[in-house]
């Protein structure tokens, strides 16, 4: 066992309970490398695709979904820095994201809504000499780490210009972060709201200056990696329903392999699709495997609890199942939710 899995299975109940591991998370992160995964080397990279870091995320959520969700973040924010026209932004930020010195927020799960056409945009930007001046809000964001953070958000133009991606730091006067929100778990994933007052960002900043355009390509990347968690949570779930049944009477092990084979297949997907494109120009077919996804890690922790019975009522017998019934119930709920997911598959349906 390496030193962050030994790490994540022995600090996993308070990870999930209370906040405080919040600000190592992170660094141990870090530390095993695994920022660095699916990062091009000649960027400080491990090398490898967006598959890898998809991978290494379902690795983490099978020991703590609250890592795993740190993770995400982490991660997608270095994905946009590695998509985004501005390199010197990258060059710039990189070093410390991929060493665990500063965390990334993604911040734009209100922009993927709105790209939806679920949710207007919550940030205002008003055209300056040297950039735009920032107001606004971001309700929910994770791994605001106390030490300090770069957040990505989609802004909207006051003067009617698309919709634009800027970077914005927790140090920048304007910028207020909000107390840890009051979450039934995950409670050491740093996660809180953001006020934005006058805040002033340069073209420096800037990620990406159409959101329009540049959302579609970075969309799977978001989600695919989002999905990672559902797929660790699953087999975490799966595993444990298997070694509780074999043997016994239960009669579930068919329906426990079955799922298992259902969960690699829709793994196979989401690989497949991320790494030739094909869900940049066909979003539904994303959204449905996160539905399928998320359906799959319900069914497993019911066939985890059907496995244990009322044992799974007993502290002492826990071995996780509480912890991870509490993770399955964000599952659904994580931006974008299935409610809104399911809601953009009706536009897009009834447009088409």
């Amino acid at each position: 066992m390496d030193a962050l899995t030994y790490w994540l299975h022995a600090n996993a109940e308070q990870l999930d309970s209370d906040a405080g591991l919040a600000e190592d998370v992170l660094p141990m992160l870090a530390g095993a490398q695994l920022l660095r995964i699916g990062v091009p080397a000649a960027q400080g990279g491990g090398g490898g695709d967006v598959r890898d870091a998809i991978a290494a995320i379902a690795a983490v959520a099978q020991h703590s979904l609250t890592a795993a969700f740190v993770f995400w973040g982490q991660r997608t924010f270095i994905e946009y820095l590695l998509q985004s026209p501005n390199g010197a932004l990258a060059e710039r930020r990189l070093p410390a994201l991929l060493e665990g010195r500063l965390a990334g927020a993604t911040g734009l799960s209100n922009a993927m809504k709105f790209l939806s056409g679920i949710e207007q945009l919550q940030i205002c930007a008003t055209p300056q000499a040297q950039g735009w001046r920032l107001d606004g809000a971001l309700q929910w964001l994770t791994n605001l780490r106390k030490a300090g953070f770069t957040a990505a958000a989609a802004v909207a133009p006051s003067d009617g210009a698309p919709p634009a991606i800027i970077a914005f730091d927790s140090d920048c006067a304007g910028v207020v972060r909000g107390a840890d929100l009051d979450l039934i778990a995950l409670r050491g994933s740093n996660t809180a709201s953001v006020k934005l007052s006058a805040v002033a960002i340069g073209a420096a900043d800037l990620i990406a200056a159409d959101a329009t355009t540049w959302l579609p390509a970075v969309r799977p990347s978001f989600l695919g990696m989002q999905c990672g968690m559902s797929i660790g949570l699953a087999r975490a779930s799966l595993a444990q329903a298997a070694a509780i049944s074999a043997g016994s009477r239960n009669q579930l092990t068919p329906r426990i392999e079955a799922l298992r084979q259902t969960l690699e297949e829709h793994t196979a997907t989401l690989m497949a699709g991320v790494h030739d494109g094909r869900f940049r120009s066909k979003a539904p077919a994303m959204f449905r495997l996160r539905i399928a996804l998320a359906d799959v890690v319900q069914q497993a922790l019911t066939l985890e609890l059907q496995a244990m019975g009322g044992r799974a009522y007993l502290q002492q017998e826990q071995n996780g199942f509480a912890r991870r019934w509490r993770e399955a119930a964000f599952i659904p709920v994580v931006t974008p939710s299935l409610t809104q997911l399911q809601a953009a598959l009706q536009q897009l349906e009834g447009a088409a």
